[in-house]
């Protein structure tokens, strides 16, 4: 009989180096948010000047950075996240990313659609018909209780402006 060798430990992204890198950011934000409140004023000169509260909300964050950067630094080593969990999680961010992205460009209808096509496509199982309904009905729906019943205007795109609107 042959021993079954154990199985290897699942690679991916260390804690360790994630709540540096995350706690690095942290300070690098509260630093910026120091240097912007003093160049405003954080004193007080018969009450509080400009920057007098950011300044102190910043170095708050700035100390619970210092102690977060510690303790990542004197914590024991493992996985955050595994790469194959990081890949189902860019499946979701990568389109999501794109979608923010072609509302500037499209409008927030075409780049709906779209989102909703390449979601129900790629990790539905759902029909070509209903893929097709939805990507056409839920923005035309959109449209009519936004643009034509509530009149609060959403962001356009070219199809829209050839349309008129």
């Amino acid at each position: 009989m042959t021993e079954a060798s154990p199985p290897l430990p699942e690679r991916g992204l260390s804690r360790r180096a994630v709540e540096i890198v995350v706690a690095l950011l942290l300070l690098g934000l509260a630093g910026l948010a120091l240097w912007d409140s003093y160049g405003r004023g954080a004193g007080w000169d018969n009450g509080p000047e400009n920057g007098f509260f950011p300044a102190r909300v910043a170095a708050i964050l700035g100390v619970a950075a210092i102690a977060a950067l510690v303790s990542a630094l004197r914590r024991e080593d493992s996985i955050f996240v595994t790469y194959g969990q990081l890949r189902l999680v860019a499946q979701v961010f990568v389109p999501l990313f794109l979608y923010l992205l072609g509302i500037a460009f499209l409008g927030i209808y075409l780049s709906s659609a779209l989102f909703m096509a390449l979601f129900m496509v790629t990790l539905g199982s759902f029909r070509w018909w209903q893929t097709a309904l939805a990507t056409v009905l839920v923005p035309l729906v959109i449209f009519w209780v936004f643009e034509q019943q509530f009149r609060v205007p959403l962001p356009k795109g070219p199809i829209e402006a050839f349309l008129g609107y």
